[in-house]
C-alpha cells in the first residue's frame, strides 16, 4: 500500500516537475475552479476536460480518467504509481482499454489535478486521451519481438505519437483521430486498417539498400457506420511519415465537418472526397509545410530507446526444477500453450497476462511491477486485446514465472482463446450505454472457467474435448452501437439495444456475424438477428454448435457463417429473440434489478468546439491570471500575462480565417489586415494590441501593468463580441 506524503511536501516536490508540464497542470487547475465558479461555458469546459482525458461517467459529479499510454508501453516504476493512484482517488482497478490506455473509474472531477501531477512525476500524461484530439497511437505489443514482423515499428509509432501530441495543427478536429502501426499485414495485433491512419512495415529496395517505409491506410474507423479505410499510398517512406501525418491533420482540420458531429469523423471526410482527391489535398498540403527538425528529431530520439534483455535466452533445465505435483505440471502446460509464444529471438519467449475484462488490481498491478523487474529489465506492454504482455522473458525462466503469476491469480491460461472477450464499459460506467456488455462477458467467462474445471469439455461448442478454451472464434461486446467493444471486427459480435414488451422494456443484443481482426481487420460483420440479453449467451453457445456441425475441413468461422447466409443465422437465433414474461428477461445479465434504459448524451468526442473557442477562452483565463499577479505585486509578469491573452484572443479571430498556429504567422500584422484596418473591431480597443506588441514589457511600472491588465480584458470582451457576431452570421 502507498502512503500519502504532506501537503507541503508533495508541493515541494510536484514544484521540481518540467516547467511545461506543471504549467499545463496548473492551467487545468485554474480553469477547473474558473468553471465551478460559473466563469467558463459548459461546453468549452467539457471539451477542454476531455482533452486532459477527464470524461463524465453516467454516475452524477464522477468522473472516469483516462491515461494515455503510447503503445501501450510501460515500466515498473509507472505501474506502482497507476497502482497508488488507482487505490488512492479510484476504486484500486486500472482497465486495460482498446487503445492500450488506462483508465481509472468513479474520479472525483477535483482530485484531478493532483492525480495528473503524480502520474507526471513518471512522465504519464493525460493530455488528449480523450476529446477531438489525436488519441493514443496504438501498435502492435509484439512488435520488435514478432517472428512474422517486416520490421520493428515502435520507433516510428513513439515519434508520431510525440510529435503530434499537443501540436497545433491536431487542435482543431471535429472529431476524435485514431492512428496504429502494424508490424506485418496479416495478423490481428495492430488492427491499422480500422483507423483515420493506419501504417504497416514494408521495405522497397533503392539503389541496393533496403529502405524501410509503411502502406499507409486513411479514413477507417468502427462506429454506428463502419468504414473500411481506404489506401492511400503503398509506400511512404519512413523519413515522411511524420509530415505526411502532419499533412493529413491539417487537411482534416480544414476540410473536416465541425458542425454535424454524426458525420465529422475523417472517414466521412475520405468518402466525400474520394480518395483521390483527398490525397491530391494532403500532397499539397505536405509540398507547402515548412521543414521541421521534429521530423527527425523525435525519430532520433525514438530509435535510440532499444527495448534489450534482461537474461541470456536460455531453454528450461528441467533437472533443476523442484519437484511438482501432477496437477502443477497440468496447469503449467496449459498456460504455455494459450499464453505463450517464441519471440523471433532464440531463447526468449513473449508471455500474456491474461485479464478478465481488462481489469487488474492495484495489489496485482504493483505485484506485476516486481515480477517484471524480475524477468525483464521492467517493461510490459499493455494490448488491444485488454491484456498485458511481458517480452524478452528467457524460456529458462518460464516455470517460475509462472508460479509467480499464479501467486497474484495472473495466470488463467485464457489468452487468445474465446474467452479472451474484448467489452466496453457499457451501462456500468458509460453515459451511451444500453445493455451491460461487461455483465453479458462476465456470465460468458464463468461459463468459460466452468467448463474448463469439469477438464472434458461438456460438449456445447464454448471448450474443446480436453476442456481447454477454443481458439478458433472471438467475441466482441459494445453496449450500444457505437463499436467501442469492437463489435465488428469479431467473429460474434453483440451491441446493445432494448425492446419494449408491453409495459416494460427489456434488454436486448444485436448479433452481428462476419468479422475479423485478422489481415488487420480486413472485413466487418453485419447483423444477423437479435436475442434476448438474458439469452444471449445461449446465442454464443448455438452459434459455436452451428459451427462445429456445418464446417468443412479447415474452414474458418466466418467462411463458414458465410456460407451459411443470414437467414439461415437469424432462424437459428430466432427463438432467442422471443422477450418472455419470466422476470430475467427484464434483468441485464449480472443485475438482479428490474431493466431501465438510460442513456445521455454522451462525451465520446465532446462537442464541436472550435479553435476560436479554445483561444478565446484561453484569452480570458490569462487576464485572469494577470490579475492575480498584479495582486502580489508582479508587474512585468502580470503585463506579459495580458499580452498573451490579447495574442490569444486575436489568434481565435484568425483561425476563422484559415489560419493555423504552425504556420507561424505574424499576429499583430495578420490582426491589423484581417481585422483592424478592415473595419471589423472596434478601433479603439484594437490599437490596445497594437500597442503593445511593440512594447518591451520585461520592465514596466506597476501602473502599466495595471492598464495593459484592463486593456487585454476589453480586448478579450470585444473579441468575444466580434466572434460572436461572425459565428451568427455563418449560422443564418
Amino acid at each position: 500500500m502507498s502512503t500519502l506524503a504532506a501537503p507541503d511536501a508533495l508541493a515541494a516536490r510536484w514544484a521540481r516537475l518540467p516547467e511545461a508540464v506543471r504549467q499545463e497542470i496548473d492551467t487545468f487547475e485554474t480553469e477547473l475552479h474558473r468553471f465551478l465558479a460559473g466563469q467558463v461555458v459548459d461546453k468549452v469546459f467539457m471539451e477542454f476536460r476531455l482533452r486532459h482525458g477527464t470524461y463524465g461517467q453516467r454516475q452524477p459529479a464522477i468522473q472516469m480518467q483516462r491515461i494515455k499510454i503510447p503503445l501501450g508501453m510501460l515500466d515498473a516504476e509507472k505501474m506502482e504509481v497507476l497502482a497508488d493512484c488507482a487505490e488512492e482517488y479510484s476504486d484500486a482497478i486500472c482497465h486495460i482499454t482498446t487503445r492500450q490506455d488506462i483508465q481509472l473509474h468513479f474520479v472525483s472531477i477535483l482530485d484531478t489535478p493532483d492525480l495528473f501531477r503524480r502520474l507526471a512525476e513518471v512522465g504519464i500524461t493525460t493530455r488528449e486521451a480523450c476529446g477531438n484530439t489525436v488519441r493514443n497511437v496504438t501498435a502492435c505489443p509484439h512488435t520488435g519481438v514478432c517472428r512474422d514482423e517486416t520490421f520493428d515499428v515502435t520507433p516510428y509509432a513513439r515519434a508520431m505519437a510525440y510529435f503530434l501530441l499537443r501540436h497545433p495543427d491536431a487542435q482543431s478536429f471535429g472529431r476524435k483521430f485514431k492512428i496504429a502501426f502494424s508490424g506485418c499485414a496479416q495478423h490481428h495485433c495492430g488492427l491499422a486498417r480500422m483507423h483515420d491512419i493506419g501504417c504497416i512495415a514494408r521495405t522497397r529496395e533503392q539503389e541496393g539498400r533496403v529502405e524501410r517505409g509503411f502502406e499507409v491506410y486513411v479514413g477507417g474507423g468502427l462506429g454506428a457506420v463502419p468504414h473500411q479505410a481506404r489506401l492511400f499510398d503503398a509506400f511512404v517512406p519512413a523519413a515522411e511519415l511524420l509530415p505526411h501525418g502532419q499533412a493529413i491533420a491539417r487537411v482534416y482540420a480544414a476540410l473536416g465537418e465541425k458542425k454535424a458531429r454524426a458525420r465529422a469523423r475523417m472517414k466521412f471526410l475520405v468518402e466525400q472526397m474520394g480518395i483521390e482527391k483527398f490525397r491530391a489535398a494532403v500532397l499539397a498540403e505536405r509540398a507547402r509545410l515548412p521543414g521541421d527538425p521534429r521530423w527527425t528529431s523525435y525519430l532520433a530520439e525514438a530509435e535510440r530507446e532499444i527495448e534489450r534483455p534482461l537474461k541470456p535466452g536460455a531453454e528450461i533445465d528441467w533437472r533443476s526444477m523442484p519437484p511438482v505435483d501432477a496437477a502443477w505440471w497440468s496447469d503449467f502446460l496449459a498456460w504455455s500453450r494459450a499464453n505463450v509464444r517464441p519471440q523471433s529471438q532464440t531463447g526468449y519467449s513473449i508471455a500474456t497476462v491474461f485479464l478478465p475484462l481488462g481489469d487488474i488490481t492495484a495489489d496485482q498491478l504493483r505485484g506485476l511491477a516486481r515480477v517484471s523487474r524480475k524477468y525483464t529489465r521492467g517493461t510490459v506492454r499493455t494490448t488491444v486485446a485488454q491484456n498485458i504482455i511481458l517480452r524478452w522473458v528467457s524460456n529458462a525462466d518460464l516455470p517460475a514465472l509462472y508460479q509467480d503469476l499464479r501467486g497474484l491469480q495472473l495466470a488463467l491460461p485464457l489468452a487468445d482463446s474465446v474467452a479472451d472477450i474484448t467489452a466496453c464499459p457499457g451501462t456500468d460506467s458509460c453515459k451511451l450505454g444500453i445493455a451491460s456488455s461487461r455483465g453479458l462477458a462476465g456470465v460468458l467467462h464463468r461459463q468459460f472457467l466452468d467448463e474448463m474445471r469439469k477438464g472434458n469439455g461438456s460438449g456445447n461448442g464454448l471448450a474443446g474435448p480436453d476442456g481447454a478454451p477454443r481458439g478458433d472464434v472471438s467475441i466482441k461486446i459494445s453496449g450500444c452501437y457505437n463499436s467501442c467493444g469492437q463489435h465488428h471486427v469479431a467473429n460474434i459480435g453483440f451491441f446493445g439495444s432494448s425492446k419494449r414488451q408491453g409495459q416494460r422494456v427489456a434488454p436486448v443484443f444485436q448479433v452481428i456475424i462476419g468479422g475479423t481482426t485478422e489481415n488487420n481487420a480486413e472485413s466487418y460483420g453485419l447483423m444477423a438477428g437479435k436475442v434476448a440479453a438474458h439469452k444471449a449467451p445461449d446465442a454464443v453457445r448455438k452459434l459455436m454448435g452451428l459451427y462445429d456441425a456445418e464446417k468443412r475441413p479447415g474452414e474458418s468461422f466466418r467462411a463458414c457463417m458465410e456460407r451459411l447466409g443470414k437467414a439461415r443465422i437469424n432462424a437459428e437465433l430466432a427463438a432467442l429473440a422471443e422477450i418472455e414474461a419470466a422476470e430475467p428477461y427484464f434483468h441485464d445479465n449480472r443485475q438482479p434489478w428490474d431493466y431501465v434504459k438510460h442513456v445521455e448524451a454522451g462525451e465520446c468526442a465532446g462537442e464541436v468546439v472550435t479553435q476560436a473557442e479554445f483561444l478565446l477562452d484561453s484569452g480570458e483565463r490569462l487576464v485572469f491570471e494577470a490579475t492575480l499577479a498584479l495582486e502580489v505585486r508582479k508587474a512585468p509578469e502580470a503585463a506579459q500575462l495580458a499580452y498573451k491573452a490579447m495574442v490569444s484572443a486575436a489568434d481565435g479571430l484568425l483561425s476563422t480565417q484559415g489560419l493555423l498556429l504552425s504556420d507561424k504567422y505574424d499576429t499583430a500584422a495578420e490582426f491589423r489586415t484581417r481585422f483592424h484596418e478592415a473595419g471589423r473591431f472596434f478601433v479603439g480597443v484594437g490599437e490596445y494590441f497594437l500597442k503593445a506588441a511593440g512594447q518591451d514589457l520585461t520592465a514596466v511600472t506597476p501602473e502599466r501593468a495595471r492598464q495593459l491588465t484592463e486593456e487585454a480584458n476589453l480586448f478579450v470582451e470585444e473579441a468575444n463580441v466580434v466572434y460572436g457576431r461572425m459565428a451568427g452570421s455563418a449560422t443564418k
